[in-house]
């Protein structure tokens, strides 16, 4: 009797931390969704002046200032075909605070080439994205030869002698080199799958123990 007591404790433990586990991926997934909503009616509004507005994510922006070519950055990326090339980040400064403006991204064969920055710094509008931390994984950035794979921020005040907004500001509509990157909201939500997952996880275990149980009674 105290083997099937103790089998049973185990059993249910079993049981409510994976309800418990689905039950926290519900609350992750209606978080997502409202992320999602949040972000496809940020994307559709008109763009606010960057200097008079609070900054937040996916906010669309116009602004102007002085951008500063001869501290360009090149971060090694894909385009959205696969094909490796690098993302133009210049140091961008807007009465008297830094930014780095993502201008989108050109083939390796482009890089130093003056062509790629013919901008007008006095029209400039984007979308504002909180600068995430780099994955640990990666190689370190090559400053001396500005081949970079991170904008680690310490590289980044090593390079320019300047500290920039945890914003970027990644240019819109630019459809030639550098190509503009596209900013949607098409982000991972796979909490519905995960929840499922645990559930059925549950409810399993459960139809097995009370099978078990009826054979053993």
């Amino acid at each position: 009797m105290r083997y099937k007591f103790l089998f049973s404790i185990f059993v249910f433990f079993f049981i409510s931390v994976f309800v418990a586990l689905g039950s926290w991926q519900i609350v992750r997934l209606n978080w997502k969704l409202e992320l999602i909503n949040q972000i496809e009616t940020s994307l559709k509004d008109t763009p606010v002046d960057l200097s008079s507005s609070k900054h937040t994510n996916y906010l669309r922006v116009k602004t102007s200032g002085l951008i500063d070519f001869e501290k360009q950055i090149y971060l090694y990326n894909l385009d959205e075909k696969g094909k490796p090339g690098f993302e133009v980040i210049s140091p961008l400064t807007v009465e008297n605070r830094n930014y780095l403006l993502n201008r989108g991204w050109i083939p390796f064969d482009k890089k130093n080439d003056q062509t790629i920055n013919l901008i007008d710094s006095s029209n400039i509008n984007g979308i504002l994205k909180k600068q995430t931390k780099s994955n640990m994984f990666k190689p370190e950035n090559d400053i001396p030869n500005n081949y970079w794979f991170t904008l680690n921020r310490e590289d980044v005040f090593k390079y320019t002698g300047k500290n920039f907004s945890p914003y970027i500001i990644y240019l819109s509509g630019q459809n030639d080199l550098p190509k503009t990157k596209s900013i949607t909201a098409n982000i991972s939500n796979n909490h519905k799958k995960y929840a499922l997952t645990w559930f059925s996880l549950a409810i399993s275990i459960l139809l097995i123990y009370l099978y078990l149980r009826k054979k053993n009674y």
